[in-house]
């Protein structure tokens, strides 16, 4: 797949091609669908349906986020109790903060690809989560 560079946002994925151009809404779906976890491939309600595959996925990440946020807030208490170095705890904080960083800016570009699609089907106005 070509990579392609977007006037949108810096947070638009280098792996979906901007909207309007040929096949984006294909390269949208590809994307929005590796953020699912693999058995989510098989419901061919979110793969025919890229609005309720971005819901989806929009869901997923946020979930993703209260985990890592609670796996971070509490590593420091729980961790000691089950045998865990002190020194593999802070590798640990690093790594939960990292992937914090990560997931947010991966929420953000699910908002712009949700956004762009629901401009696709005039179907914007009143989506959960604006």
């Amino acid at each position: 797949m070509s990579q392609t560079l977007s006037p949108i946002s810096p947070d638009w994925p280098c792996q979906v091609k901007v909207p309007g151009s040929r096949d984006w809404e294909r390269t949208a779906t590809r994307w929005l669908r590796d953020l699912l976890p693999a058995r989510y491939a098989g419901y061919s309600t979110l793969t025919r349906h890229p609005v309720l595959l971005a819901r989806h996925a929009q869901l997923q990440v946020e979930h993703e986020i209260r985990a890592v946020r609670v796996a971070l807030r509490t590593c420091r208490a729980e961790l000691p109790t089950v045998g865990v170095a002190e020194a593999v705890i802070e590798g640990t904080i690093k790594m939960y903060a990292v992937e914090l960083e990560q997931l947010n800016r991966l929420a953000r570009a699910v908002r712009l690809i949700t956004e762009a699609l629901l401009a696709g089907t005039g179907a914007g106005r009143g989506w959960p989560g604006r």
